[in-house]
């Protein structure tokens, strides 16, 4: 009677997918301990995978002779305006034997930002950019027909502003609303897609008559989730996230305030977490005065008033920004505001008490984090702060008895894992004691950053244990780039570039200087 038991459970974890390894229904968010070996021919499964993008409308160009696709490019969180980030998928077919083949899906990061950009990229190797771009609109004219000439002659067109190189680039870069000429990319290959694409096709190979044996399919959710996860582009998955996600769990990650790469990695945690199907929470540590404004600018569609509205909040113009009132944060509001708008589960909330000090701020913070986390047990929260609040032990070097905010929730919380902030070198927008002695004021600039290389991958580790601070492990965004207040780029829409809004009636706050 036992070992009947056990055969049922386990044909029905074979069939539907365990739960134990792979956390549930957020198998996506795992990334997979080996590939997927297709038991069929190379050319038996090849039209199946042209017919998984283009039923997941991922449109690609193809090189049919060598069983290669590449996807059109696909902007990152969806329509959002603000995002620089563009993904484009490279399948290349792969045969292991004459009759078992696999896929190699290889993701291709663009960005607008030189952040992802090698060493020499802005050197041009390129021979036919010319010296003395200063000729006259005839000049001009007089080359274009000549290269013209050469071009339907046969020749190689000559063209004094872009080389051959420029070209390629051109024609390679993203396109869409606001297409830009792409400034680094890096590619990474995708695990987590190579099983999406061998968890759709898999049992369509099996129904085809003289099939092989079948085939071991990965634990998965539902085929209709997994169609869903398609409509969204949320990034090269973060490694080690899914070990962390659980309903009422409170992640805490202890920020160096100031980057672009801090803001982008909550929204993408945020996305991925949304699409494997975990309602997800967003704690800010913006004024709690702010709810209201972040509240109804999520609800909102996003347009120029929309972002005038939220950015009519004094917080957006302190004098001094310290970072958390940058446009890489402005930006992420955005982009959580598209994936909700497009029907994800993610909410956002915010918990700094500013008018507090000391201890009294870290207890109320905590307070307003801990309802939040107590009104939700069946999402996951993700609680961004400066890496002082975050942290889990008793203590700083100025006062041992102070209890972060970290610590209080660790109390009072079943499930708190703080991480700390890892990064490459690189710059932050930091706010420090006024170089020049004045101890009322502070300086505010961009400022350079030392970290360590772990790599370009975003990724989550912890330890096991905690260590001084109290921090579980740390979570790790790349090189950092500094980003500017949001009040920079005027009142409007933080991505827009320009000032075109009205000015405000006050005067704009003065910076110190970075010398």
């Amino acid at each position: 009677m036992r070992a009947t038991l056990y055969t049922v459970v386990t044909l029905m974890c074979f069939q539907l997918g365990c739960a134990a390894r792979q956390g549930g229904t957020f198998s996506d968010l795992f990334i997979p301990d080996g590939e997927a070996i297709y038991e069929r021919p190379l050319e038996e499964v090849w039209p199946e995978v042209r017919q998984f993008f283009t039923e997941n409308k991922l449109p690609f160009k193809e090189d049919r002779g060598s069983m290669v696709l590449e996807t059109d490019w696909r902007q990152e969180f969806g329509g959002s305006k603000i995002s620089s980030f563009w993904h484009r998928y490279m399948v290349l077919g792969k045969r292991e034997t004459p009759t078992k083949s696999k896929l190699w899906i290889i993701r291709i990061t663009k960005s607008s930002s030189t952040a992802l950009s090698p060493p020499g990229r802005e050197i041009d190797w390129g021979s036919s950019r010319v010296v003395g771009m200063g000729q006259s609109p005839q000049e001009r004219g007089e080359f274009r027909k000549l290269s013209e000439a050469q071009a339907s002659s046969g020749s190689t067109a000559l063209d004094p502003i872009l080389s051959v190189e420029d070209w390629e680039a051109r024609l390679a870069a993203p396109q869409g609303e606001n297409s830009f000429y792409a400034g680094s990319g890096q590619g990474s290959r995708d695990l987590v897609m190579e099983w999406r694409v061998f968890r759709s096709i898999s049992p369509k190979l099996m129904k085809e008559e003289n099939a092989p044996k079948p085939v071991q399919v990965a634990t998965t959710p539902s085929a209709n989730a997994g169609a869903e996860a398609m409509a969204f582009e949320c990034g090269l998955p973060i490694l080690g996230l899914g070990k962390q996600v659980k309903p009422g769990g409170a992640l805490l990650l202890g920020e160096m305030h100031g980057t672009q790469e801090v803001p982008r990695f909550v929204a993408q945690a945020s996305c991925q977490v949304a699409v494997a199907g975990m309602p997800v929470t967003v704690g800010l540590e913006l004024p709690l005065e702010s709810q209201t404004r972040v509240g109804a600018f999520l609800e909102s569609a996003g347009a120029e008033d929309d972002w005038l509205k939220l950015m009519e909040a004094q917080f957006w113009r302190s004098p001094y920004p310290d970072g958390r009132s940058s446009e890489a944060v402005a930006n992420m509001l955005e982009q959580l505001r598209q994936l909700r708008s497009r029907g994800l589960d993610v909410d956002v909330f915010v918990f700094d008490h500013p008018t507090m000090q000391g201890q009294a701020r870290e207890t109320a913070m905590a307070a307003t984090v801990r309802h939040h986390v107590e009104s939700g047990l069946g999402r996951f929260h993700i609680v961004l702060s400066g890496n002082i609040h975050s942290r889990t032990k008793k203590g700083l070097p100025w006062d041992k008895s102070f209890r972060p905010m970290g610590l209080v929730l660790k109390d009072e919380l079943d499930s708190v894992v703080a991480l700390d902030m890892a990064y490459n070198s690189g710059s932050a927008w930091i706010c420090a004691v006024d170089r020049n002695g004045v101890k009322d004021r502070l300086d505010c600039g961009v400022r350079d950053a030392k970290g360590r290389d772990n790599g370009d991958r975003f990724f989550v580790h912890t330890w096991g244990g905690t260590n001084d601070d109290g921090y579980h492990g740390v979570f790790y965004v790349g090189a950092v780039n500094a980003a500017a207040p949001a009040v920079h780029k005027g009142l409007g829409r933080p991505g827009a570039g320009d000032n075109s809004l009205s000015p405000l009636e006050v005067a704009a706050p003065q910076v110190a200087s970075v010398r």
